[in-house]
């Protein structure tokens, strides 16, 4: 199999090609950081995977066109495309300058649709392949401190909704499909730009970038479900933000949604001056942030979806021998 990833020098992406490495698959791993990306292609080629490192900035539809171009000659024929790449600015939107709300939606929502292109452009010729969107909780919910990131999320839910059924109405063999993330423990919180006093953390409850993954994967060979909800905390924020959003969504996170992504203590104010928004950090850093102590690596919830089938057959066929049982003693 050949695979694209977006974001992949770090966080999830990174995380999500070895995860498609211990499969066997050759990747294509896109990002900006050139000094990331061949660290994470030898973690590929060490898992037993090929790797391709392809130096590329999303929000720039030619250099992703490009990209998908020397993928295809190098490694093959594309058949699962991620697009993770992200962008995001933690601060109340008053305070957010329009080039820096511009810049988080051309990567977060634009790379997205520009990836989605690109993937389509080669698997609508040969009528096969898939797409995987990495979505969110927020493009459900949006919360307070990030407008931009919240607003592409649920930008790329309505893109992506479209142009399915855009597929489906030419009976296609691509497909599409989403996995909306919970908070995750990656390295989005030490390069994140921020105007807040304290250092930026994920809202619990946290889960090791591992879980999204696999995840990712596992979607990436189940594509007929048109979503995924990765853990708990995924499921009751998509659920409350339909049954009680004013309640349970605006008034909650009003109060508590300013401290629940900050830690207490203050952050550095060097920070403005090495985040990610518009040129890489540099180095490698990895796919997990300073979170590990709390990050749970595993989530039954994702366990329970994957598996809802045999659960569901497993509950019939215990109803079944208990109405048989009682039938009997009748």
């Amino acid at each position: 199999m050949i695979t694209v990833i977006t974001g992949a020098s770090a966080g999830i992406g990174r995380a999500t090609a070895r995860e498609f490495a211990r499969r066997g698959d050759a990747v294509a791993l896109l990002a900006r950081n050139e000094e990331a990306l061949e660290v994470a292609a030898r973690e590929v080629r060490e898992l037993g995977g090929r790797a391709l490192a392809i130096p590329t900035d999303v929000a720039d539809a030619a250099q992703v066109e490009a990209a998908a171009e020397r993928a295809t000659a190098e490694l093959g024929d594309i058949d699962v495309w991620v697009n993770d790449a992200m962008a995001a600015i933690l601060a109340p939107f008053w305070e957010v300058e329009a080039d820096e709300f511009r810049r988080t939606t051309e990567v977060t929502y634009l790379g997205q649709v520009y990836g989605t292109m690109a993937a389509l452009k080669r698997m609508r010729a040969r009528d096969a392949g898939t797409i995987v969107q990495v979505g969110s909780a927020l493009a459900y919910r949006g919360i307070p401190l990030q407008s931009a990131y919240c607003g592409a999320k649920h930008a790329i839910r309505g893109f992506t909704d479209s142009l399915r059924t855009e597929l489906m109405h030419e009976k296609s063999g691509v497909r599409i499909t989403t996995v909306h993330l919970p908070a995750l423990n990656t390295t989005q919180f030490g390069l994140v730009r921020t105007r807040m006093p304290r250092t930026p953390r994920p809202v619990p409850p946290v889960f090791q970038p591992e879980v999204a993954a696999r995840a990712i994967v596992w979607a990436s060979e189940h594509p007929q479900r048109r979503e995924h909800w990765v853990a708990g905390s995924t499921v009751m924020t998509i659920l409350g933000s339909r049954l009680a959003p004013g309640w349970i969504g605006d008034r909650y996170l009003a109060k508590s949604g300013f401290d629940s992504q900050q830690t207490d203590e203050p952050a550095d104010e060097r920070r403005r001056e090495t985040d990610y928004l518009f040129s890489p950090v540099p180095g490698d850093h990895g796919s997990h942030g300073p979170f590990g102590d709390e990050a749970k690596p595993r989530s039954r919830q994702v366990w329970a979806a994957e598996h809802r089938g045999a659960i569901a057959g497993a509950i019939l066929a215990g109803a079944a021998a208990v109405a048989g049982a009682a039938l009997s003693r009748r």
